[in-house]
């Protein structure tokens, strides 16, 4: 959003020593628990730790090699810490894949390496996870206690205006302020828009700009002219300021779009999502038929007890089916323990459960409450009506619905739905806001990951806001 200074500068040098730091430490802690715990017995001897040393010291580069080109010492950071560790996993996955691959080519008197590398697959990554939480919450302190140095003016004074002013203030480490916005037309502003800011309409921009009142220009209003957009752009090269505008498709595209040349021409379109590509889907089938069959065995001794319980202390089944839309709409039958009484919409037919829901039995409001109720599900992601994580499924009465009065609802149908998603474990589930959990999924399905998966399902373990 703004030109490096010299803080970005040392966090990236900071970053870049610390990773050689904790990656270095973790192979030699794999070492030392390797040959001095007695963990694991050492048959053929010792080797010279030389040898070991120096081999980890190329491991290193090679793991350093591997952050830069994933952008890890990119400043400044934006997101939360979370948003860092799929990356973070990928990284240390590649430096692993690519450190195996050079030590089966080398070959010594002492077979240590398998071990050695074995586990150093655990205290790697933990020494890196741990160092970078560190170093992330430190860049976060000092930045929040330096001074502003980027003045921006936002160009328009709708709501996609004042999102643009609150996202700059959830960024810190950005160091921007927004100290203007200009009227672009004659619509009301937004009521999140502080009157004081609002300094006029686009008249006073190149007044602002000539006097060296602002750093960045922002323009938040895509309908204006080309030939005005032209004239801005001109305006902010003449005064050395930083410009950037928001596309026109901000309301109708999610976030990632691609470009493509034909002959001279270039075409823009919605890029493919991650699980459109063959070995990604392969890759998150396997990972859900291995956690479905260890979910199975897991939860099966809490079927065991939920079951009877249900059943002497309600009128009704143990199991609650209820028919759902899947990938590309398809419709399937999802298993729920039964948490409400008998017939529960018979009289009101499909409604949101609330909060205090009156239909809940008093067993259910147990299992609701710790998620307990979604257990079956497992049979659901087994026979492949369902992933682990991915769009919550939704009835097909509300599909029906939404599909006409949300933009972009349907996209989130492009792959399977899961027992636990992104917007799940933000709390964006029940009777919320359906607009504001469809960013949450696209957001999902545009940045899959392993590692993005494996992050959901640990926060599920502990999402309980608005389970009910």
């Amino acid at each position: 959003m703004r030109t490096r200074d010299t803080f970005d500068v040392m966090c990236s040098t900071a970053a870049i020593v610390a990773d050689m730091l904790a990656i270095y430490a973790g192979f030699i802690l794999a070492y030392w628990i390797r040959f001095y715990t007695n963990l694991i017995p050492v048959l053929k001897g010792y080797p010279p730790p030389e040898m070991y040393f120096l081999g980890s010291a190329v491991a290193v580069l090679l793991f350093l090699f591997i952050f830069r080109a994933l952008g890890l010492f990119v400043r400044p950071q934006i997101g939360t810490f979370g948003d860092k560790f799929p990356r973070l996993i990928r990284a240390c996955g590649w430096g692993f894949l690519i450190t195996v691959a050079m030590t089966s080519l080398i070959r010594t008197e002492h077979e240590f390496a398998r071990w050695v590398i074995l586990i150093s697959l655990v205290t790697v990554p933990l020494l890196v996870i741990i160092e970078r939480f560190i170093l992330f919450r430190l860049e976060l302190h000092f930045a929040r206690h330096r001074e502003i140095v980027n003045r921006v003016l936002i160009l328009g004074t709708d709501s996609v205006a004042a999102r643009i002013k609150l996202a700059l203030k959830r960024e810190p480490r950005l160091r921007s302020r927004v100290v203007a916005f200009l009227r672009t037309n004659d619509t009301p502003p937004d009521p999140a828009i502080p009157a004081d800011l609002i300094k006029g309409t686009m008249d006073e921009l190149e007044k602002l700009v000539a006097a060296g009142e602002v750093d960045q220009v922002i323009l938040a209003d895509p309908s204006l002219p080309h030939e005005r957009t032209a004239e801005i752009i001109l305006c902010c090269e003449r005064g050395l300021v930083t410009f950037m505008l928001v596309p026109d498709l901000y309301n109708v595209l999610t976030t990632k779009v691609h470009v493509e040349n034909v002959g001279e021409i270039p075409l823009i379109g919605f890029s493919k999502w991650p699980l459109d590509y063959f070995w990604n889907r392969v890759t998150k089938r396997a990972e859900d038929i291995a956690g479905s069959i260890v979910g199975l065995l897991i939860s099966a001794p809490v079927v065991a007890v939920a079951a009877p319980i249900i059943k002497l202390t309600s009128r009704g089944p143990v199991f609650y089916r209820q028919e759902r839309c899947g990938e590309r709409g398809e419709r399937f039958f999802i298993y729920k323990l039964r948490t409400m009484k008998a017939e529960a919409e018979a009289a009101t037919g499909p409604v949101w459960a609330q909060e205090n829901d009156p239909r809940r039995t008093g067993i259910g409001a147990f299992l609701r409450r710790h998620n307990l109720d979604e257990l079956p599900q497992f049979w659901n992601v087994f026979v492949g009506d369902m992933s682990l994580v991915g769009p919550r499924p939704e009835r097909p009465h509300f599909v029906e619905q939404f599909k006409e009065d949300v933009t972009r609802y349907m996209w989130r149908h492009v792959s399977k739905p899961g027992m636990t998603g992104w917007a799940q474990v933000n709390g964006l589930r029940g009777n919320t806001d359906i607009s504001e959990r469809i960013k949450y999924d696209l957001y999902y399905l545009e940045n899959w990951s392993l590692a993005f998966d494996f992050k959901i399902l640990v926060k599920t373990l502990f999402a309980r806001k608005n389970a009910y």
